[in-house]
């Protein structure tokens, strides 16, 4: 989707920005925030509002779609400890030999509230 794309290529221009000016950068990655002051149109809304009414939900792709759901504390508590531990270098790190895994460019993605690995 050109959403998710546009995720993905902010990612690659901090990957660059980090790399190229040694520059600590850290990408966060919201699922579907909710809490107090929430928007009503999001699903979590829509559904509870249907289930205390006792009205039908409508469920699409057969129900086998999942998501996830972030409680906005745990996205402030993520936040406040990504910022406790910046990113660094890795002083280990061979342009002869890279290892995926790291990198010389002080640069992560954390996964704040989703279940699948970055």
């Amino acid at each position: 989707s050109l959403y998710a794309a546009s995720k993905k290529a902010n990612e690659l221009m901090a990957h660059s920005y980090s790399h190229l000016l040694r520059l600590p950068t850290t990408g966060l990655r919201f699922f579907t925030v909710y809490g107090p002051w929430g928007r009503p149109d999001m699903a979590l809304f829509i559904f509870t509002k249907a289930i205390l009414a006792g009205a039908p939900i409508d469920v699409f792709n057969d129900g086998n779609m999942q998501r996830d759901f972030t409680y906005i504390d745990d996205i402030i508590e993520g936040v406040v400890r990504v910022m406790q531990q910046p990113a660094r270098a890795n002083a280990e790190w061979s342009s002869a030999a890279p290892d995926p895994a790291s990198s010389n460019a002080p640069f992560r993605i954390h996964n704040i509230g989703g279940n699948s690995p970055v």
